[in-house]
């Protein structure tokens, strides 16, 4: 009985999950009030490339429909971006993530301030761009800035909510899922689209198998280093107690060669674009703005430096905030469990710190490689962002979590199951 009833509960936690995506796709069709769609059309044409699309990919094609969730989830990640900093910096913010529960739920409701200034400032930007682009709103004017903004901020606090909602009584992470069903939903129009450049001869049919091939590539090798594990043995001791012998097993501590996961990627696409959100649509006529946001372009040396820095920068700091090895060493010493040849305390934190760091180098380069490799194919064919590095990363990282979820509960009520048919359980 209790298996079937942890069944359902799985069942109707993935069909909340369906539930709320869906919703958030149907928000993404619902336009702007004031807009003329085919002004936006003809504009949206001329400005696939660079941060705008890239801008189009995190909010699944929101922007080129100027619809009500145009910033997606954007300004939510970018002000997580902000606490998260604070938090290593700020003694503030520190006390407060040592607090436990409440300070985790102080963190979050400053993050959802910051979420709500941040989407104010660039929805202003956003109908500021929209007015000065030519015969694009109807009736612009004060009116037309004050429901732009409000439905924006409206949108992006409404989006916010949706994520956490998943989160709480769906599966996997709400944010991180928002993002992967945009991307998911635009695929397949991204493959029509670079089947129809073959078609007109825009890309040889040699480069299209050329991409396809590097795409499955790109795949798994995302799969196998996500996989990946290095294990810390850790022994212990063996324990007299009367006639009797208790201890001695040994275990493994596993350390993911990427701790971070997915994060770095958005984290680091979020710094790129949070300073052309202020000047979105409005990049032709300032010539200094123009030739600014030029070098932000796929395959601009900038760009590269910019967008492969921040993601080496967010892996060791994201990191360092979900793994202590101060704490994990402690917690082995409290248990008796130590690492062979090494003293328990300082030194097995130590022994861990540098085997970490190692690990997250080579995540940081592994992160790094994936999300910019595709870029120069874009840069230099019309190819679609939806196929690129940063995009197929976070649908393989978000995929594999959401699934490993899933096995979990499941496991977990068989083990329960099993529990209650021992005596012990009994």
């Amino acid at each position: 009985m209790s298996t079937m009833t942890q069944n359902n509960d799985l069942r109707n936690r993935i069909i909340f999950t369906i539930f709320i995506l869906a919703i958030y796709r149907f928000g993404t069709f619902v336009p702007l009030p004031g807009i003329d769609p085919d002004q936006l059309k003809i504009m949206m044409e001329g400005n696939q490339k660079g941060l705008l699309g890239m801008f189009n990919v995190f909010a699944g094609g929101a922007v080129s429909r100027m619809a009500i969730f145009a910033l997606g989830i954007m300004p939510y990640i970018s002000s997580s971006i902000i606490v998260q900093l604070l938090t290593g910096v700020s003694d503030y913010f520190k006390n407060l993530k040592s607090q436990g529960t409440i300070g985790r739920q102080k963190i979050t409701q400053i993050t959802r301030y910051g979420t709500v200034l941040l989407a104010t400032i660039q929805g202003y930007g956003l109908s500021v761009g929209l007015e000065s682009s030519e015969n694009l709103v109807i009736n612009p004017g004060i009116f037309f800035k004050l429901t732009t903004v409000t439905t924006i901020v409206a949108g992006t606090i409404f989006l916010m909510w949706l994520g956490e909602q998943i989160t709480q009584r769906g599966i996997g992470n709400g944010i991180s899922l928002i993002i992967f069903s945009g991307i998911v939903a635009e695929i397949p129009r991204a493959l029509v689209t670079t089947f129809e450049l073959g078609r007109t001869g825009a890309i040889s049919s040699t480069m299209i198998i050329f991409i396809f091939i590097l795409l499955i590539a790109t795949i798994m090798f995302i799969v196998f280093m996500e996989r990946a594990l290095r294990k810390i043995l850790i022994n212990y001791p063996k324990r007299q107690m009367g006639n009797k012998m208790y201890g001695g097993d040994s275990s493994h501590l596993p350390l993911k060669i990427n701790t971070a996961g997915v994060i770095p990627a958005i984290f680091a696409s979020a710094i790129l674009l949070l300073p052309a959100t202020l000047t979105n649509f409005n990049i032709t006529e300032n010539d200094n703005v123009s030739t600014f946001l030029s070098f932000f372009s796929q395959g601009q040396p900038l760009y590269m430096i910019l967008y492969a820095s921040g993601i080496i920068f967010f892996t060791f700091f994201y990191t360092s905030l979900v793994f202590n090895p101060d704490e994990t060493a402690e917690n082995l010493r409290k248990y008796g469990g130590f690492v062979p040849g090494i003293r328990p305390g300082e030194s097995t934190a130590r022994y861990i710190e540098e085997i970490l760091t190692r690990l997250t180098t080579i995540g940081a380069l592994y992160l790094t490689l994936v999300c910019l490799m595709p870029e120069f194919l874009i840069a230099n064919y019309p190819i679609p962002f939806y196929l690129g590095g940063a995009s197929v990363l976070i649908v393989v990282v978000v995929a594999i979590d959401t699934v490993t979820q899933i096995q979990t509960r499941l496991m977990s009520a068989q083990y329960e199951q099993l529990i209650k048919k021992t005596k012990f359980g009994r």
